[in-house]
C-alpha cells in the first residue's frame, strides 16, 4: 500500500486545531507580561553572556493591495509617503535597544531578516535609509551572517535587489502561492508566472545564494491538477528552498476570510491531496523535506543544518542557526530571549504613538516559568528532529497514554524512553507536539484559536 493511500483515511480523524509551534507557549497561553523595564533587564541579562548570538527580525506592514488569504498583520495603502514616518520610528525603536543593552555592540548579529506586508513597497533608497544605521552600529557575525528579505515579485525590482546585496543580503523569499489564474482571481493577487521567473533570474544573476518560493495549499478553487501544474512550473525554476504552507483559514480573526464559500474551498483529504501531490514531485526532483511544510535542495543551508542536528525554529519558521536573542521591531513585531517574549503594538497609531513619547511599544508578552522553558526546549527537539526524549518517567507515561490513538496508527513509536514521530506521522506532527503543550493540555480552548492541523 502506498504512502497516500495509507494517510488517506488519517487525515479526517486528525484534522484539527493545533498550534504551529512557532514558539512554546503559544501566543494564546502568554501570562504575566513584561514592564519595559523587566524586558529589558532580560535582554542585559542575555547580552551579558559571551558566548550568545542574536537576530534582529524588521516587520514591514505596508501592502499596496490586500491579498484576500494574508493572515499578517498589514496596512494596505498606496501613499508612498509612510515610508519616511515609518524609518523614522524603525531608528527611534533602534535607539531605545541600542542605547539601553550593554555590550551590543560586542555580540556580533548572526542574522537579520525583513518581513511584512511586503518589504519592498519601499523603495531601494528607503530599504538603504533604513538599513545603514542599524547594521552600521553593530558587528556582523563573520561565520554564519544571514540576511534575508521576503518581497512580492509583483513590487520588487533588479535595483531592490541589488541594493540589498550590496548591504549583504544573501537570501530571498518570494511570495508565489500559485501560479493558477483562477486562484489568483479569488485571492486578489494578479501575478504572472514570468514574473516571479524573471526576478528568480535576476536575483542568481546578482550573486544571491539561496531563492525562496513560499506556495499555499488549501487556497480557494485550487484543484488537484492545477496544483500539480503549479509544483511543476516551481520546480523547473528550481529555487533552492519552498515553503508548502496550509493556508490557515480563520475568519474569526480575518475578515477577508469570510468572503470564501465552502464550496470553494478544498477541505481535509481533498486539501492534503494537494499538499502530498506537491510533496510527491518535489521529492522525486531531489528536494529533502525538512521539519513540517519545507523543503531543499540537498546542499542548501537549511537541508545541511538539518543533516547536522543544526536545524531550529523560532517566529520566522526553520532557520539554519539558532540564536539565543531576536529583536522584533516594526509595527507587531515580536522579539525573544531564553527567558521571555514581547510583541510589539498592533495598531499603527498606538505603536507611533509610544515611540514618539519615547517609550518601547510594548503590546504583550510572557515571562517563561522554568517549566515552560523545558516544554520549549522538547517541543523545538520534535519540531526539528522528529525525536524527543522525556523529563521524568511520569512525562513518558502521560504521553504514552495521550498519544495512544497516533500510536496505534503507527504515527509515532517509543523506544529507548524517546518518541519517533515515522514518516506516516510527519503530516501530523502539530497533533504530536499537543502532547508535550502543558499549557493547552491544563486549557483546552473553549472559543477558535488556532487553525486546523492538516
Amino acid at each position: 500500500m502506498s504512502l497516500n493511500s495509507k494517510l488517506s483515511p488519517l487525515f479526517e480523524k486528525y484534522d484539527v486545531p493545533a498550534p504551529r509551534y512557532t514558539s512554546y507557549p503559544t501566543v494564546p497561553y502568554w501570562t504575566d507580561s513584561p514592564t519595559a523595564s523587566e524586558w529589558m533587564t532580560y535582554l542585559n541579562r542575555a547580552f551579558s553572556r559571551p558566548e550568545m548570538s542574536w537576530s534582529i527580525y524588521l516587520h514591514l506592514p505596508f501592502c499596496e493591495t490586500l491579498c484576500t488569504f494574508c493572515g499578517c498583520n498589514t496596512v494596505t495603502t498606496r501613499d508612498h509617503g509612510v515610508e519616511e514616518k515609518y524609518i523614522d520610528l524603525i531608528h527611534r525603536e533602534w535607539k531605545i535597544y541600542r542605547e539601553g543593552i550593554e555590550n551590543i555592540e560586542k555580540r556580533p548579529l548572526r542574522q537579520i531578516h525583513l518581513g511584512g506586508g511586503t518589504p519592498t513597497f519601499f523603495s531601494p533608497s528607503s530599504l538603504k535609509k533604513m538599513l545603514e544605521p542599524i547594521l552600521g552600529d553593530l558587528t556582523r557575525d563573520s561565520k554564519h551572517f544571514d540576511a534575508s528579505i521576503e518581497v512580492d515579485p509583483r513590487r520588487t525590482s533588479e535595483e531592490h535587489l541589488s541594493v540589498l546585496y550590496k548591504m549583504g543580503f544573501r537570501r530571498v523569499s518570494m511570495g508565489v502561492q500559485d501560479f493558477s489564474e483562477d486562484v489568483q482571481r479569488m485571492v486578489n493577487r494578479h501575478q504572472p508566472y514570468e514574473i516571479t521567473r524573471d526576478l528568480t533570474e535576476v536575483a542568481r544573476r546578482l550573486g544571491y545564494d539561496s531563492v525562496n518560493f513560499d506556495l499555499i495549499y488549501g487556497l480557494p478553487k485550487q484543484t488537484l491538477e492545477g496544483f500539480k501544474d503549479t509544483a511543476r512550473r516551481t520546480i523547473e525554476l528550481r529555487p533552492d528552498r519552498i515553503a508548502l504552507y496550509s493556508f490557515a483559514l480563520v475568519p474569526w480573526i480575518k475578515k477577508t476570510h469570510r468572503i470564501f464559500k465552502d464550496e470553494d474551498l478544498p477541505v481535509a483529504k481533498d486539501k492534503r491531496d494537494l499538499y502530498e501531490s506537491a510533496r510527491g514531485m518535489l521529492l522525486d526532483a531531489g528536494y529533502i523535506e525538512i521539519g513540517m511544510d519545507h523543503f531543499a535542495l540537498p546542499n542548501e543551508a537549511l537541508a545541511l543544518a538539518m543533516k547536522n542536528g543544526e536545524l531550529h525554529r523560532n517566529f520566522m519558521g526553520y532557520t539554519e542557526t539558532r540564536t539565543d536573542v531576536m529583536i522584533g521591531l516594526g509595527l507587531s513585531a515580536i522579539s525573544e530571549t531564553p527567558e521571555c517574549f514581547q510583541q510589539n503594538q498592533k495598531v499603527l497609531p498606538v505603536y507611533e504613538r509610544m515611540l514618539l513619547d519615547g517609550q518601547l511599544p510594548i503590546f504583550r508578552g510572557h515571562q517563561l516559568t522554568q517549566v515552560d522553558q523545558k516544554d520549549r526546549e522538547q517541543i523545538l527537539t520534535l519540531m526539528t528532529t522528529y525525536e524527543v526524549g522525556f523529563q521524568s518517567e511520569d512525562q513518558e507515561k502521560e504521553v504514552f497514554e495521550f498519544l495512544a490513538s497516533p500510536r496505534e496508527d503507527q504515527l509515532i513509536e517509543f523506544r529507548d524512553h524517546k518518541l519517533f514521530v515515522t514518516e506516516l506521522g510527519r503530516p501530523f506532527l502539530r497533533n504530536v507536539c499537543m502532547a508535550f503543550d502543558r499549557r493547552l493540555r491544563a486549557s483546552v480552548p473553549t472559543a477558535k484559536v488556532f487553525s486546523k492541523s492538516v
